[in-house]
């Protein structure tokens, strides 16, 4: 514990950080802008305010032109907020979502209405039900969307409401929307899109019969809790059968699309090309070292192969923005590390490279977007720095390859529709948000929030920042670090550390951006805290981010264990007082590198880890991992299930929401039972219903809390 000369310090410095401003009064919470859409002339943009009013404003001025929706429209309809919504294609309408009812990270329900802006009356979609995902029809004269496994149509004009599909049912039939794998690893939830003439909707159906149900205990104060089965493929197991089809509206014909015979594979996207009446599929083998682009007639179903692309490992993550389609023309633009790094490339109509847009030794990080107009591509990359972010542009030929942003740190943009504008979000290590509006050129326009407020509270409080610093391992490896020291921080003296860290596979925990909580009082009472990023985290190129491929856990745990040695050599560390703690993948993280790193680390905090790698999904498991029948040493030779022997001294604390839809938390019973039988004593915190964000209530307080206790008792 701190001594009570240092509390007398910090008391004559300022203000204490309590765990109370930080997760009950948002103290120090950075404002931002959130909910803000462009309007189509590229000269406004739309914002909501309190979930009650949208209002327009001028990009240029920042002057509010008018109030598109106000609040006297939702009382009308005895509705007291909304949650999202969403323009028709000539903004005629808005959709706007209301009673939210959240399914997994990404899926709810919710009831959705119209508002028609010309007679500003405001329209409940379906009496029959909540809805899923609704979406207009290109035309705005329709929606669609998903309720109960089955995908729907509603005419807006006429009111008829047309049942796509008809074969929907829980845990056996979906239709238009996701199971809980694809919404989890591959990004999405609404599983049906438009086609741009709106003569046609595609969408997916999943075959779940096969998969193997996972089943939860809901309590929720009954007096006889209550199952939840959900359908979970575990790595190794039969997952959904995916198909897609492709409904016409006029002839209320729905064809299937070709995609090859084989049934154990991933459709990781659909999308529409700029050719009429021509579907994309993003085809992936069940290993992901595979990737094809077919190109399917949505009236016959007949499709061909239009890309391929293989990886002796596995191809890193397909997003919303891995192929886009130029609408000018037939070529086609994608994302892929075929140089050893993560760049842009344009293909031709025929499937064959036209060139490289984007080249060098760093990764682009996002595909923003393509300017028809100026032929102009935007994108997010880490090229002066794997721990900065800055927006570029380059043109279609490959030149005038162009930096936009201007200030270092971690950048990313907003643009206006036209390429106009864009709103650039900018902050650094100790440094919160600062939002302006920049035009096409790069000039900065207007500020619209620079977090003053934030910066004079902080500077009533002790003086701490973060700094980056550089951790060569015994192996000569370089890694990326942070570090927070305490305030008065003597380097005479010694200090325990608390080590942070993800460690996943493409994550980073190591940017220049803002953060400031839980640490900075850990730090406010004495204690340094450092972050590591290991091998096999990204914006390093591909080796770096791919060689821990077949054994997670093994290299990134050496090299935490090496960092911790590394600290522990630093005069003002206190080598014997060394503790680590992480979530979910980090969790894994802090269990195995406390198994292993006996030595080194006293105390270790684990989050809803993964204890087993068994038992967690397929996609995300095999991505990096390969099958379990194919490297059963890689699955158990570094989970943490099989390495308590390991576990001789120091302290453990073991931390599950029992209501954990991603990771289980029978990866806690495992462990526990594990633990118990090899007579190792632990502690445990375990919080009813919760998932895997332990939040809700008092929960995340509580946990900080729990947490804080732990480090000061044992650190």
């Amino acid at each position: 514990m701190i001594s009570a000369v240092c509390f007398t310090a910090i008391a004559q410095e300022g203000k204490r950080i309590t765990l109370e401003d930080i997760y009950k009064k948002g103290t120090f919470r950075a404002k931002s802008v959130y909910g803000l859409r462009s309007m189509n002339d590229g000269e406004h943009y739309t914002v909501v305010d309190r979930g009650t009013t949208i209002k327009m404003f001028d990009y240029a001025t920042g002057k509010k032109e008018f109030t598109i929706m106000g609040a006297e429209i939702l009382k009308k309809a005895n509705l007291r907020y909304f949650a999202d919504y969403s323009f028709s294609s000539d903004e005629s309408k808005i959709l706007i979502s209301t009673d939210v009812k959240p399914i997994y990270r990404r899926s709810y329900t919710a009831e959705y209405y119209v508002y028609y802006r010309s007679t500003r009356e405001l329209k409940k979609l379906s009496d029959n039900g909540a809805q899923m995902a609704a979406t207009f029809s290109p035309d705005g004269k329709k929606v669609a969307f998903v309720r109960e496994n089955n995908v729907f149509v509603k005419n807006l004009e006429s009111g008829k409401e047309t049942k796509v599909t008809t074969d929907g049912k829980f845990n056996h039939i979906i239709n238009g929307a996701c199971d809980w794998v694809y919404e989890e690893e591959f990004g999405f939830a609404k599983a049906f899109c438009w086609s741009p003439e709106g003569d046609n909707i595609a969408f997916y159906r999943f075959d779940e019969s096969r998969v193997k149900e996972f089943e939860m205990m809901e309590y929720k104060g009954a007096l006889y809790p209550k199952a939840y089965r959900f359908k979970y493929p575990k790595a190794g197991e039969d997952n959904s059968i995916v198909s897609i089809h492709v409904y016409n509206l006029a002839s209320g014909k729905t064809t299937e699309m070709n995609i090859g015979d084989e049934t154990n594979q991933y459709i990781s996207r659909i999308k529409w090309s700029a050719v009429p009446g021509k579907l994309a599929m993003i085809r992936q083998n069940r290993l992901q070292n595979n990737v094809e682009i077919l190109l399917a007639d949505a009236a016959t179903g007949e499709s061909k192969i239009l890309y391929n692309e293989t990886n002796k490992r596995y191809i890193t993550e397909v997003t919303d923005n891995y192929v886009t389609f130029l609408p000018e023309n037939k070529q086609f633009i994608i994302t892929s590390e075929q140089d050893g790094w993560n760049h842009i490339y344009l293909y031709g109509a025929d499937g064959k490279k036209i060139r490289q847009l984007t080249k060098g030794e760093w990764d682009v990080t996002d595909f923003i977007g393509y300017d028809p107009a100026k032929k102009q591509v935007y994108y997010e990359c880490a090229r002066i720095s794997p721990m900065t972010r800055d927006i570029y542009r380059v043109r279609l030929n490959g030149k005038r390859d162009t930096r936009l942003t201007k200030k270092q740190g971690k950048n990313s943009a907003v643009f206006s529709k036209g390429f106009k504008y864009y709103i650039n979000y900018h902050s650094t290590l100790n440094s919160p948000n600062y939002i302006s509006l920049f035009n096409k050129k790069g000039a900065e326009i207007r500020v619209l929030e620079d977090n003053s407020v934030l910066k004079a509270k902080l500077a009533k409080y002790p003086n701490l920042k973060r700094e980056f610093i550089s951790i060569v391992t015994e192996d000569g490896i370089d890694l990326n670090a942070w570090i927070l020291k305490p305030h008065d921080f003597d380097a005479s003296k010694q200090y325990p550390v608390l080590m942070t860290q993800y460690s996943g596979p493409n994550s980073q925990q190591v940017l220049d951006r803002f953060e400031y909580g839980w640490y900075h009082y850990l730090a406010q009472e004495g204690y340094i805290v450092v972050c590591v990023d290991p091998r096999g985290t990204g914006a390093r190129g591909e080796e770096f981010r791919k060689m821990t491929y077949g054994q997670l856990g093994k290299y990134e745990v050496q090299d935490q264990i090496a960092a911790a040695r590394y600290l522990s050599n630093l005069k003002y560390v206190d080598g014997s007082r060394i503790g680590i703690w992480g979530w979910s993948y980090g969790g894994f993280m802090s269990s195995a590198c406390l198994f292993k790193g006996n030595d080194i680390f006293k105390a270790a905090i684990a989050v809803a880890p993964v204890i087993n790698w068994r038992y967690y999904d397929s996609v995300y498991t095999e991505r990096y991992m390969g099958l379990p029948q194919d490297n059963a040493s890689g699955y158990d030779d570094n989970s943490p299930i099989n390495l308590v022997d390991g576990f001789k001294s120091g302290k453990y604390l073991l931390i599950h929401g029992t209501g954990d839809d991603n990771v289980h938390v029978q990866n806690a019973w495992t462990l526990v039972e594990k633990l118990v039988q090899k007579n190792k004593q632990f502690e445990m915190q375990f919080y009813p219903d919760r998932n895997h964000g332990i939040y809700g209530g008092n929960t995340r307080i509580h946990l900080y809390k729990r947490m804080s206790d732990f480090v000061f008792n044992n650190l």
